[in-house]
């Protein structure tokens, strides 16, 4: 019965991640690669930032990470047991790996935006210590999301935080559409962190902005 159970909450899970994602892959990190205004605004120093509604990362928080950021008002954030989802059988745990893991990081938490009116997640992923540095994560996250392009790549700085920061296009071969997504990641003593935000369409993302500035601008590591 609990593994009846788990399968259920799993595939719940997998729904949530299906409606909220979309296939991606790199292209470019030159300025001649930007994408164009249809793509979405750039996040910039004068970027809305979203109303504080809490906070995630901390010991006893919702997601235990080794950063912490504020979460903008109604958003709610959910863990993700990346180690259940790889423990279910058959088909089902190859859509969880598929969709759980990308690149050199797996995910941990999202946070989702449809309390706020919104169609959409903030998505936390977390990988092992190593040697690489933000950029060469943020790089290989990106190379693995099928459907990428005209990635522009930047330097951000959050306080004592340095990391690198990415905007993308994804465009479906299914719906033939492309929208904009934007992604940040730092490097942990833990490990590296990967802060994603898609969006149902373009419009959707530009909307959700100031919640994924919210985060970035109060970006910290972890104390813990």
């Amino acid at each position: 019965m609990r593994n009846v159970r788990q399968g259920l909450t799993l595939a719940a899970v997998l729904t949530g991640l299906l409606t909220g994602c979309a296939a991606a892959e790199d292209d470019t990190d030159s300025a001649s690669g930007r994408a164009g205004a249809s793509a979405g605004t750039s996040t910039g120093t004068n970027a809305k930032v979203a109303a504080r509604g809490g906070s995630v990362g901390a010991s006893g928080s919702a997601c235990e990470l080794p950063v912490v950021f504020d979460v903008a008002e109604f958003w709610k954030a959910k863990a993700v047991d990346a180690e259940e989802a790889s423990a279910a059988t058959g088909d089902l745990a190859d859509l969880a790996d598929a969709l759980l893991r990308q690149g050199p990081v797996t995910m941990a938490c999202e946070i989702d935006a449809k309390p706020a009116g919104k169609i959409g997640f903030l998505r936390v992923w977390t990988g092992e210590p190593g040697d690489a540095d933000a950029r060469t994560v943020l790089k290989g996250f990106v190379t693995a999301e099928k459907g990428a392009s005209k990635a522009v790549y930047r330097t951000f700085t959050s306080g004592d935080v340095t990391g690198a920061e990415v905007e993308y296009v994804t465009t479906s071969e299914l719906l033939k559409e492309s929208k904009t997504e934007h992604a940040l990641a730092v490097s942990t003593p833990k490990g590296p962190v990967v802060l994603h935000l898609g969006g149902m369409d373009t419009q959707e993302h530009e909307a959700m902005l100031p919640a994924y500035e919210l985060a970035k601008s109060t970006l910290h590591v972890s104390a813990g």
